[in-house]
């Protein structure tokens, strides 16, 4: 791994942990001070942030952690719901309405990891919680809508981090089993309910803590 990859990876962890706040800014100086890299290695890693969408470039202002609003969330939230559609029709394609306990058991397993996951470490919950839903895409066995749905992960997991919604891990993990039931009998209107419920949770905990 090259340094630029390595300081990459070590922001992005900080980034997803809440350490470095929406909107934060990411300067070159202090972030080479801070780390002991040039700036031109600082240069590099901040731009692969950019390109996960973890970070913001912007003219006169610089880096800057990534930023939400209310628009953003529910334009992110259509496009993951368009992936999970066309994954779930393509599932149901190959499958009927009952599929194989070998498609599931990805899925299934990242739910059981959801349930493991300590209440109070909502950023290990939010990464659960995302690869359930990723589990779920990649079973379609579509490279592309994987491909695409993967791109989003990131910046998901930013939102959830800094967003906690009205949930306990348990309330959850039963959410997302009976989605798992769900998406196979009903299809895409099983998909549009669960994602539209999980926007509306999200939007009414930023109003909260906006507040």
């Amino acid at each position: 791994m090259s340094a630029a990859a390595g300081l990459t990876a070590a922001l992005r962890v900080e980034v997803l942990r809440g350490e470095l706040a929406p909107g934060a800014p990411l300067r070159e100086e202090d972030l080479a001070a801070r780390t002991g890299h040039s700036r031109h290695t600082v240069r590099a890693a901040l731009a692969g942030l950019v390109a996960e969408r973890l970070a913001v470039a912007e003219a006169f202002r610089g880096v800057r952690v990534t930023s939400f609003a209310d628009a953003d969330v529910v334009a992110l939230q259509q496009l993951r719901g368009a992936l999970e559609v066309e994954a779930v029709r393509l599932l149901r394609v190959q499958h009927g309405t009952r599929w194989p306990d070998r498609v599931l058991a990805p899925a299934r397993a990242a739910v059981a990891a959801m349930a493991g996951e300590p209440a109070d470490d909502w950023p290990a919950v939010a990464a659960a919680h995302a690869a359930v839903h990723a589990a779920l895409v990649a079973a379609a066995g579509s490279p592309r809508v994987t491909e695409a749905h993967d791109r989003l992960h990131a910046e998901m997991l930013l939102l959830l981090v800094h967003v906690r919604p009205a949930y306990d891990v348990a309330r959850l993990v039963a959410e997302h089993d009976d989605y798992l039931a769900q998406v196979q009998v009903e299809g895409e209107p099983a998909v549009r309910r669960h994602l539209e419920h999980s926007t509306r949770l999200i939007l009414a905990a930023r109003e909260g803590d906006r507040a």
